[in-house]
């Protein structure tokens, strides 16, 4: 029965500890981090592993991720400790029950059939969704931490993400200015410029030079980003730029057209309805 109930208690802290992590991990989106991040720095915190010196920096300049972290390092040792204090019972009574062959098959099978549950749960995109909508309606009802939510309005979720570039001698970026570059016409926008030197450029301009070891912040489509990352300065770069920007201007003209079809529509529904108008006052 021991091992039983140890089990149940055992299945219910790492519940908790899901649970906090989730509500972690939406409150650190909400400060501005990318949702891979913050599910990262939440599980970090919690588990108090994985933390680079860089990555500490970060969190320790932002008041309000550093005090989500603060929260989650207490709850992350407690939970810990709940933890081994239920597993005791759950490995006494598994080695009193080592001579019994059904009994001990049947303990083992409901622990490994709760935890294939709750890792189910944790890698289930839908419940994600479900518990960032929850979680975020909580947040901004019984606390007052200023939330933003940057994944709805960067619609980081439909293809589009934000990325910290870091470039070096013989990248694509090094040594040109942002009107030498133009993203833009790529489809991407530059948001900010980290120096190596640790001073931060907002709102660059076009005469805003890249420079060796700089980190960009970049926005746009992932894919794009990805492939940003690894071109290099020479002629397949240039190349890939252009193909780029070729694409871009594609896609420019079809949201155009559609723009203007969908205005031309607009006005002849107006005009239906002005018309209908008319007649149902001659009548």
């Amino acid at each position: 029965m021991e091992a039983i109930s140890g089990i149940v208690a055992l299945l219910v802290v790492l519940t908790v500890g899901l649970l906090i992590t989730r509500i972690a991990t939406c409150a650190l989106v909400f400060t501005g981090l990318s949702h891979d991040l913050a599910r990262f720095q939440a599980r970090s915190a919690f588990t108090g592993c994985g933390f680079t010196t860089r990555e500490a920096e970060r969190i320790a300049e932002h008041p309000v991720r550093r005090r989500i972290i603060m929260i989650l390092m207490l709850m992350g040792n407690g939970t810990v400790v709940l933890a081994i204090t239920s597993l005791i019972p759950v490995v006494v009574g598994l080695q009193d029950s080592a001579g019994e062959g059904s009994g001990l098959f049947y303990r083992v099978l409901w622990l490994a059939l709760g935890l294939l549950v709750l890792w189910m749960v944790a890698s289930s995109n839908w419940v994600d969704r479900q518990l960032f909508r929850i979680i975020g309606w909580a947040l901004k009802r019984f606390t007052n931490l200023e939330v933003r939510d940057y994944v709805g309005l960067l619609h980081l979720s439909d293809g589009f993400a934000v990325n910290e570039l870091e470039v070096l001698a013989g990248d694509w970026l090094v040594g040109k200015n942002l009107i030498e570059l133009r993203l833009a016409d790529e489809g991407i926008q530059v948001l900010g410029i980290r120096r190596a030197d640790g001073e931060y450029v907002g709102t660059p301009t076009g005469r805003t030079y890249i420079r060796n070891a700089d980190t960009v912040i970049l926005y746009g489509r992932r894919e794009h980003l990805a492939e940003l990352d690894g071109r290099r300065a020479d002629e397949s770069g240039d190349r890939v730029h252009e193909e780029r920007m070729e694409e871009q201007q594609r896609l420019l003209v079809e949201q155009t057209q559609s723009d203007s079809r969908a205005a031309r529509d607009a006005a002849e529904a107006a005009k239906a309805a002005k018309a209908a108008e008319g007649a149902n006052e001659e009548r």
